[in-house]
């Protein structure tokens, strides 16, 4: 099969040249005598080469200069590059030597064996291709090559130990540049409130850290792994409202700012204040009598939640006749036009009811707060609306009150520090599309450094 080599060598020669492509296997040492066809599980043709490996005379000296013997050749098969959908083996004897002066025992060198596995050099080196790609599932790695899918698994551990870790996967590698804005939140890892922490560089999106746990603790070990020196020149993190992230760099390296962004400050007013009030009034409204009012405020969720210019957006939809929903002859389903009124809908809320028009002052307030870029206007702007909050006794407003009185310089540093932490939302987005992907991973070693691949992937970082 070594087509590199001469007849001389003990290779087969093709008489008819014209007939065949003449392709260098790499299996040097190896002389192909007979190929048997045969038939996989799956289906698939397996052509089997079988043949011997040369056993050079230097290799059969032993360390004591005794000629050793050979002892035994049990057969060995390994498993070659696929050609078209067929696969490809080798079965030949593999030689165990023994010396008869000193008993040392060793089993013959095969160039072309992949290490602790057994399928040759190129087929291992063509499974990492595939896998660095970032196209293919390790399933379709595993029906592309032939292998199992625990082999192309170990192999793609192996290559994202090599990648991100040192010390034979006991150490993720330091980050290769220096970051000036850092992002850090937490993401589910599996059912029973188990959670990971990455930190992320937001300039290049690049993970720096992940590690299991939404503690203190968390930190404290990334800054270890970075160094003092390497924190000197991070200027903020931006996070959510985890009291433990900013505790922990406000204690450590106290000239990093902890910046909260819009994201999460009106995350907590909608599910916590606007949520909570709606349901609040609309029980209040029961209880009275008026039982037409509190229909009025029934799937009115999203509306409230939402900003004036997105309302008027879908009304301007419903202007055009936008399909949001295409339908199917086939499945014998319409088309799903959108719908108007959004705008009229919210306005006639808000002239019925104040206290949900305060909510809706407090919602634009905030979003003119998040624009500004001097801290002593944007504190102006936090207090008005701590005030407001206060004046109405509502105490889903007075909680609300509270968390911007205790997250108050973490806002205000949002008009020095423009960041947000939409790009590491983003990424735990992708991390639970690939944990859905691979139906879960119950490696968790494996199961960061593939996030981290991905990410670095997505996001072109090589």
């Amino acid at each position: 099969m070594d087509y590199i080599r001469t007849e001389a060598d003990g290779q087969l020669a093709f008489t008819q040249s014209t007939e065949f492509l003449f392709l260098p296997s790499c299996l040097y040492g190896f002389h192909n005598t007979e190929t048997t066809v045969e038939k996989a599980k799956s289906g698939r043709n397996i052509y089997c080469h079988r043949g011997t490996l040369s056993l050079p005379e230097e290799e059969r000296i032993c360390a004591c200069g005794q000629r050793m013997h050979i002892n035994s050749h049990p057969d060995i098969y390994l498993r070659h590059l696929c050609i078209g959908g067929n696969l490809n083996g080798l079965l030949f004897p593999h030689n165990q030597l023994r010396c008869p002066k000193c008993g040392a025992t060793k089993s013959q060198y095969i160039s072309f064996k992949a290490e602790r596995h057994l399928i040759t050099v190129e087929l291992y080196q063509y499974t990492r291709d595939l896998l660095a790609a970032g196209t293919y599932t390790n399933k379709q790695v595993a029906e592309i090559t032939g292998l199992d899918k625990s082999v192309v698994k170990a192999i793609e551990k192996k290559r994202l130990q090599e990648r991100y870790t040192i010390d034979g996967g006991k150490k993720l590698i330091k980050p290769e540049k220096q970051a000036k804005f850092l992002g850090i939140d937490e993401f589910k890892l599996h059912n029973g409130r188990r959670y990971a922490t990455h930190i992320i560089d937001l300039e290049t999106g690049h993970v720096l850290w992940i590690q299991n746990g939404k503690k203190k603790q968390v930190v404290y070990d990334f800054i270890d792994h970075v160094g003092m020196e390497w924190m000197s020149g991070v200027e903020a993190v931006a996070c959510d409202m985890n009291s433990d992230f900013q505790e922990a760099f406000e204690e450590r390296c106290d000239w990093i700012q902890p910046v909260f962004d819009y994201f999460h400050i009106v995350k907590n007013f909608n599910d916590k204040v606007v949520s909570e009030v709606r349901k609040g009034e609309q029980r209040r409204l029961y209880e009275e009598g008026n039982i037409e009012a509190a229909r009025v405020l029934k799937k009115t969720r999203y509306i409230l939640m939402s900003k004036r210019t997105t309302l008027q957006k879908k009304d301007e939809d419903a202007a055009s006749e936008r399909i949001i929903h295409k339908g199917s002859p086939l499945f014998k389903t319409e088309d799903i036009k959108r719908k108007t009124g959004y705008e009229e809908k919210y306005d006639a809320i808000l002239k019925e009811n104040k206290l949900l028009f305060t909510l809706d002052l407090i919602k634009e307030k905030l979003s003119a707060a998040y624009v500004m870029t001097d801290e002593v206007q944007m504190s102006e702007a936090i207090s008005d609306i701590m005030d407001i909050c206060k004046a109405t006794g509502n105490k889903h407003l007075l909680w609300f009150e509270k968390l911007l009185d205790t997250h108050f310089t973490g806002i205000i540093a949002h008009a020095t520090y423009k960041i947000s932490a939409g790009k590491i939302e983003g990424i735990n987005q992708k991390i639970k599309t690939l944990r859905r992907h691979g139906y879960g991973y119950p490696d968790d070693e494996y199961d960061h450094g593939h996030e981290q691949e991905t990410i670095c992937q997505k996001s072109a970082i090589t």
